[in-house]
């Protein structure tokens, strides 16, 4: 071969061999920019036209519950169902539609039958996949629509698209404004977090964690695939203190005098005595359109003076201190005077005064005496005044476990706010701001011998049903002050209601101990207003039954019209709620029968279940005989014995109902197909059909019956 012939062959393999290598290096480098590409919006690389994504899977999330577990607040899912007309066969569509259509609009009372067949009609000859049935329809409907005409074949054969993708979860309450404000919620709007109640403040349990999952890309989007790469956990259940009854007792009784008292707001709590759990916790306002809602957390979060109930603490500073006794004499002249007060401070009675008096007398009418005799006993020491309110615990925060709670605001020797009226005013709950769950605080402990407790909202934390974590009672003070100071205040405190502002304020066979404040609101710049100007806020705290307190509670409505004083106004509540709370309660009643004996008279079994007749029995401790191999029974008793027969139900024959209540009459009855009609109550004493006819399906059956 000449030498120009190899020279072009080496040539020609050169270029193809480079060729080659290009090509394979373009090749590979295609498919590494494709896998980093994928990787980089969270997609899977490696599947050849088919997009994957990773997506996070939201944990489900956990209920907040009450003492007994019922839901107050809880996670419901709703499901925008769509249909894909053209998956069913002609036939079946053709035969099935109308159909379709009549439960569609029975099951949402929306759209004629005739329009919604007509429209699905349209979009299957159109070709149309993605056809929206209904929006933000329940677990129940959706069950319901899957038992539909066409869409009982499910996806691949009925068209039905109703899975995980079109599944949305709402936080709903299902007593609706029931301690609303307090259970809360938790948002998160552009990375700022909204975290109120107890919602807001145990989050992290409720939450859970998220998982992950694969989604694919198809025409009308991403579709999840069931591909997980990490499981979910669903969240815990938050157990509150909260105890239903008790709660809807509080809301209705504050709603009906907010109204009567035409008062824009007002709170109540009640606050079991020795644990602190809140048991129930209302906050309403009124709205524009008059109605009452829970849109803030007075309770919690409003800071005013609390007027003459904190005429209990300046009581029992001077009890502690040994500066006075109850039976200590004090001149009420009805019109007080002090340096540096522009104005007088009278007696609520137009400024009478009660005369020569005892300290017992004086805070049991709430007569502003306490303040000159309270200045005279600490004038000289200020300081001891106000370490004595900071041993009661009533200059910080309780540190309860929801946000909003602020600190309490306290005059102090000193500061500017600081003057000769200070100790005077602030006895009788001047120049002194706090909650009106920290006024309750003191109150619970005194109706705890001195034991001061911290209130909690949440007792207890279960995930997958079992508790996790308990919320045991806390102390904060195991004695806030001496027994016998404590002794002394409640006699007060339950003379208030025997002797005192309290007295007109009815009980049911207890006791209550407490006390009334009406609060005159003052000016920005400090000053009382006009008589006609004025704005009241009017409260009453203190516990029941006095002798062995169960519950302490504190009523504060602001700005009443209709009347002023805390008797009147929230003292009609304090009462309401604790004859309800009192009535409802079996803690309060001895058994009516504990010490009797058992009837020898047996007791009269109606004809119906074997099972329920044969639980009640044995409930109730009486013996019994049971020859029945069958679900139904009546009673022959030929001695002293009961005797449970079987009661023969024939297949299609008219059965025998007479004896029976109508639970189980009617039961048998429309369980063979029969229509019933009833009159009366108590047991069958006549069927208009006789035993063993033949049974016909539909057939309107009369029963009578009555109480024998």
């Amino acid at each position: 071969m000449k030498e120009e012939n190899r020279k072009f062959l080496r040539n020609r393999a050169y270029l193809i061999y480079f060729g080659f290598m290009a090509l394979m290096a373009t090749v590979f480098g295609t498919v590494i920019s494709i896998q980093f590409s994928a990787k980089s919006v969270g997609e899977m690389p490696g599947q050849g036209k088919i997009q994957e994504r990773i997506v996070l899977d939201d944990s489900r999330f956990g209920d907040v519950l009450d003492k007994d577990m019922n839901p107050l607040i809880t996670t419901v899912s709703y499901y925008d169902v769509y249909m894909d007309p053209t998956v069913a066969s002609k036939e079946l569509f053709d035969r099935n539609i109308d159909s379709l259509a009549q439960g569609i609009s029975d099951l949402f009372q929306q759209k004629e039958a005739k329009n919604i067949s007509n429209h699905l009609r349209v979009a299957r000859s159109k070709g149309k996949r993605y056809v929206l049935i209904q929006k933000q329809v329940t677990n129940e409907q959706r069950m319901a629509l899957r038992e539909l005409p066409i869409f009982n074949k499910g996806r691949m054969k009925g068209g039905i698209i109703d899975g995980q993708n079109q599944e949305t979860t709402v936080r709903k309450n299902p007593k609706g404004q029931l301690a609303q404000r307090t259970l809360g919620y938790y948002k998160d709007r552009n990375g700022k977090k909204y975290s109120v109640g107890i919602e807001g403040a145990f989050h992290e349990y409720l939450a859970g964690k998220p998982g992950s999952q694969i989604e694919q890309k198809i025409a009308n989007g991403w579709r999840k695939t069931g591909k997980v790469i990490e499981e979910s956990i669903a969240g815990s259940d938050v157990v509150t203190t909260i105890d239903s009854d008790i709660q809807e007792v509080v809301h209705s009784e504050l709603e009906k005098q907010l109204v009567l008292m035409d008062a824009p707001e007002g709170c109540v709590i009640v606050m079991e005595v020795s644990t602190g759990y809140i048991r129930a916790i209302s906050n309403l306002e009124r709205a524009k359109d008059s109605s009452y809602k829970e849109v803030f957390n007075y309770a919690v979060g409003r800071l005013s003076p609390p007027g003459s109930t904190f005429k209990l603490a300046a009581l029992m500073a001077v009890l502690e201190d040994g500066k006075l006794t109850l039976d200590s004499e004090l001149n009420a002249t009805g019109t007080y005077r002090f340096k540096g007060s522009k104005k007088p401070l009278y007696d609520s009675n137009n400024g009478r005064g009660y005369g020569k008096i005892s300290l017992k007398k004086a805070f049991e009418k709430s007569s502003n005496v306490i303040a000159p005799t309270i200045d005279l006993a600490y004038k000289n020491d200020p300081h001891q005044f106000i370490s004595r309110l900071e041993k009661f615990g009533l200059t910080k925060s309780l540190g309860i476990a929801i946000a909003g709670e602020p600190e309490p605001k306290v005059s102090r020797p000193g500061s500017r706010q600081w003057s000769g009226i200070s100790i005077p005013y602030m006895s009788i709950g001047y120049e002194f701001e706090q909650t009106p769950l920290q006024t309750l605080n003191l109150y619970n402990t005194i109706a705890n011998n001195g034991k001061m407790m911290k209130p909690q909202f949440v007792q207890e934390i279960r995930t997958s049903g079992k508790a996790t974590r308990i919320f045991e009672p806390v102390v904060m003070d195991e004695k806030i002050c001496s027994q016998s100071t404590v002794d002394k205040v409640k006699r007060c405190l339950v003379g208030v209601m025997e002797n005192g502002t309290g007295q007109d304020l009815e009980s049911v066979e207890f006791k209550i101990a407490g006390k009334t404040g009406t609060v005159k609101l003052i000016s920005a710049s400090g000053e009382f207003l006009n008589r006609s100007q004025s704005q009241y806020q009017a409260s009453f705290c203190g516990f029941f039954p006095a002798d062995k307190p169960l519950y302490s509670c504190i009523v504060v409505i602001y700005k009443p019209k209709e009347n002023i004083y805390g008797a009147k106004v929230s003292g009609t509540v304090f009462a309401a709620v604790a004859n309800k709370v009192f009535a409802s309660n079996l803690k309060y009643h001895d058994a009516i029968n504990e010490a009797l004996d058992k009837s020898e008279n047996l007791p009269s079994v109606k004809a119906g279940s074997k099972e329920d007749a044969s639980n009640v029995l044995a409930a109730l401790g009486y013996r019994h005989n049971i020859t029945s191999s069958g679900p139904w029974i009546s009673e022959v008793r030929p001695s002293k014995k009961i005797n449970l027969i079987p009661r023969k139900v024939r297949d299609m024959k008219v059965p025998n109902v007479r004896g029976m209540t109508a639970k189980d009459a009617v039961y048998i009855l429309e369980d063979m197909g029969m229509v019933v009609e009833i009159s009366g109550y108590g047991k069958v004493i006549y069927q208009s059909i006789a035993e063993g006819a033949d049974l016909e399906k539909g057939r309107l059956i009369k029963l009578t019956l009555k109480n024998i």
